[in-house]
Parts: C-alpha cells; structure tokens; sequence
C-alpha cells in the first residue's frame, strides 16, 4: 500500500509542477497575437490547467496525505515540507489567476513576470526537494517550563508579584 500510494504521490508532483513550470510560457506567447490564435491560447492554457495541473494537485496532496498517515511521519521536516507545499498551492492559486485575466483584451504579460513564475516555481520545487531528500534534524527549543505546565503563569506571577 505505502509503495503505491508513494508512486502515485511522486507521480502527480512531477505533473503538477511541470504544469506550474510550463504555464508562465504559455502565458508569454500572449503578446501580440489576436483573434483565432489568442482564443487557441487560451483554450489550450485553461485546459492545461484544468484537465491536468489540478487534478495533478489534487492527487498528490491526497497521496501525501495518506502517506503522512501511513508512515507515521509527525516531524518538523514533515511540517518545514509541508510549508513549501503550501507556497505551491498559493503559485498554483496565482497561475490560476492569471489565465483569467491575461487573456483579456489589451492585456499583455511581461517578460518579467515569466521569469519571476518560473523562478519561484523552481525556488519552491527544489526547496521541497531538498527538505524530503536530506530530512533534516531540526531541533526546537522547547518553551520555558512554565509556558507547558498546567497553572504554570501562576508560578511566574509567585516570583514577580508574592501572593500572601
């Protein structure tokens, strides 16, 4: 069960950020073009998106999610990861948002913006990557005992302020 639901999880993250990686050069072709070829664009970025990207998100999110489950993994690398995972969702979110507004009349997509979503695409991919690769050690400073102790702020009070 854990060798498929892991095969299954890789899979979908490797469709889900090729989609993410791909969308911003979509997008680019934009300027300039008019009429039929604009509309097949489009039609072509938003089923990219639709058909493939999110269901390839929603499938690695699940298979994660029944991998953390059935491996018991409650650790603050799975926690760091799951952080980066939440910055795909938000580029994911974002590429979404863009299919409906650069597609518009008069609207166009600088250079600089494909450059900017690829990068925090890749910045965040390989992020990911490297937290699940490497899994490491992270230690935490505990809080100080009175913060995790039951009635633990009266003790501190008894120092600051003595109560008869």
């Amino acid at each position: 069960m854990i060798i498929w639901a892991k095969t299954i999880h890789i899979g979908a993250i490797m469709l889900w950020c090729a989609g993410l990686m791909v969308l911003p050069m979509i997008y680019a072709q934009r300027n300039g073009l008019r009429g039929e070829p604009l509309h097949e664009l489009h039609r072509f970025a938003r089923s990219l998106f639709i058909r493939f990207t999110c269901p390839a998100a929603f499938v690695a999110i699940i298979a994660g999610t029944m991998l953390i489950f059935l491996r018991d993994v409650f650790t603050v690398w799975m926690a760091l990861k799951l952080a980066f995972v939440g910055m795909l969702v938000a580029i994911h979110m974002w590429q979404g948002h863009v299919i409906l507004t650069v597609f518009e009349k008069g609207e166009t997509y600088a250079r600089w913006r494909h450059y900017l979503a690829t990068s925090a695409t890749v910045t965040v991919v390989t992020a990911v990557l490297i937290v699940v690769l490497a899994k490491p050690h992270i230690g935490i400073a505990l809080p100080a005992d009175w913060k995790v102790q039951p009635g633990g702020l009266q003790s501190l009070l008894d120092n600051v302020v003595p109560i008869p």
